[in-house]
């Protein structure tokens, strides 16, 4: 009798659950499961992304960001507080040793990463230009 009950009870949860449509026609689902976004790589002509953009223009797609812009929004975590080390904002005793090695170490440490700081300092879409407008915008402070 419990295996009589249980088959009825599972093969009428199955017509109920078969009945369960979600809320909304069939257009307005369809349009809820579409993609949120899409991955456009440099050089694609993604739909919707500005030509700089898509060929790994600026973070902005316009104009470009100035060094304050770059240092405020991706560096200024690091470097105004010294976290793992990070030469802090106007410590010339910090950042002598590293402008010692050259500007252009300087350089290649910001678009490639180094140590615990990844590359282009987490700032992907940010020109070379944006991210050396950064470091001089950091330099100033201690020269």
């Amino acid at each position: 009798m419990k295996r009589l009950c249980a088959i009825v009870i599972s093969l009428f949860a199955l017509s109920v659950a078969a009945d369960v449509v979600p809320p909304g026609s069939k257009d307005q689902i369809r349009e809820r499961l579409q993609p949120f976004g899409e991955v456009c790589r440099a050089g694609q002509g993604c739909a919707g992304t500005s030509s700089a953009l898509a060929t790994g223009g600026t973070a902005t797609g316009g104009a470009a960001m100035s060094g304050d812009q770059v240092y405020d929004q991706f560096c200024k975590l690091c470097h105004a507080t010294g976290i793992s080390d990070a030469p802090m904002l106007g410590d010339v005793a910090g950042w002598t040793p590293r402008i010692e090695k050259g500007e252009a170490v300087l350089r290649d440490s910001i678009i490639n990463g180094l140590g615990v700081m990844p590359p282009k300092g987490a700032c992907m879409n940010c020109s070379d230009d944006e991210l050396v407008a950064a470091l001089e915008h950091m330099l100033t402070t201690v020269r």
